[in-house]
């Protein structure tokens, strides 16, 4: 039999229980979400469906990310609602390829764990399976495991064997629906560089590697949730006599003001402008301070310091890690007229970390 896997919460009971009724059947997990946006979030769902599967002794398979594919078919859908045209049409596409990949396979039976969601309309999923083995030998499987108390056995079990549990169905739409009211779509919003920020997919797939390695040690550990103040830089720029400069923001450097226009009277290493009170520190006081040895601010944007030792610089400059005065490395500083423009968000997150126990 052929399993259509979504995510590791759905999949993990799903399979549990279908183990136990068909105990002579050899299940495939077969991982096709072209759909899920953006590329890292399809990455972290699969690594963490690969784990689940890994504990029910089953061989999972990823098919192919035919984002591209999936997104030519919304068009006109973008707007529909969750249970709509749009997700019929996302599951035709996604079971319907499944099933191309069972018959490939030698399967003789097939299924989706999208039966397990609570957010999915069963019978669209039914027709889904219905319509994909039309004209095959396959037999499509559409036990609803939802009730009897299965979907909170589902959450219980993901809980207690510390699954990833994603907070949106998967696609951009529904992301953006489901976001409309927040000012940050951090699935949406990467630093150009490599820094790993609280909350964002980089830091999920960081935390969930480390999950991974733990169980794989046998480490006994917790996953335990906490609120952070987060913090992302929108926009921000610096103006050197009407030019714009190489410059870098420091994480938590949040402006109240849009745009500061100041002047500097002399050259030196590190600035405190009372402006928003904006400190500005050359590359050379930058390097110096933190250990580093960038060759110009440019080497900062796309090679930045890991956030910890981001935030060891700031608490030596300011007194405290989550000090929120903006601090700017520049190359040099040259005396006279300066502009800083700077668009940041200051917001409350909750966040997973994984301690040993």
């Amino acid at each position: 039999m052929l399993v259509h896997i979504c995510c590791s919460v759905d999949s993990h009971y799903f399979i549990t229980e279908l183990q136990k009724l068909y105990p002579n059947e050899r299940i495939i997990g077969y991982f096709y979400d072209p759909n899920i946006h953006p590329y890292s979030e399809f990455l972290l769902r699969f690594k963490d469906v690969k784990r689940s599967c890994k504990k029910l002794g089953v061989d999972v398979i990823c098919g192919e990310y035919e984002y591209e594919e999936w997104l030519k078919g919304t068009k006109g859908l973008e707007d529909e609602p969750e249970k709509g045209k749009r997700c019929s049409y996302c599951f035709e596409f996604r079971v319907g390829n499944s099933a191309k990949a069972a018959i490939e396979l030698g399967c003789k039976k097939i299924t989706t764990t999208l039966l397990m969601s609570p957010k999915k309309d069963f019978t669209q999923l039914e027709n889904a399976l219905n319509n994909a083995i039309k004209g095959t030998n396959l037999e499509s499987v559409a036990v609803d495991l939802r009730k009897n108390g299965g979907t909170q056995r589902q959450f219980e079990l993901a809980k207690n064997d510390k699954l990833y549990h994603q907070n949106y169905c998967g696609c951009i739409y529904g992301l953006i629906k489901q976001r409309k009211d927040e000012e940050v779509i951090d699935e949406l919003c990467e630093p150009l560089g490599a820094q790993i920020q609280p909350s964002s997919i980089r830091y999920r797939l960081k935390l969930y590697k480390r999950v991974r390695k733990f169980e794989k040690s046998g480490t006994k550990f917790d996953l335990i949730r906490q609120k952070i103040l987060n913090y992302r830089l929108r926009f921000a720029r610096v103006k050197f006599e009407q030019n714009v400069i190489p410059s870098y923001f420091l994480f938590y450097s949040h402006f109240r003001l849009k745009s500061s226009k100041f002047n500097i009277e002399k050259q030196s290493d590190f600035i405190n402008i009372n402006k928003d009170d904006i400190k500005i520190i050359t590359l050379s006081k930058f390097n110096l301070l933190g250990g580093f040895k960038y060759k110009n601010t440019i080497d900062i944007i796309f090679n930045p310091p890991k956030l910890k030792k981001e935030l060891k610089l700031r608490k030596r400059l300011t007194g405290s890690h989550f000090n929120l005065s903006p601090i700017i490395v520049i190359d040099e500083i040259r005396s006279g007229k300066y502009i800083v423009e700077a668009n940041t968000q200051i917001f409350p997150s909750s966040i997973e970390t994984v301690i040993k126990i």
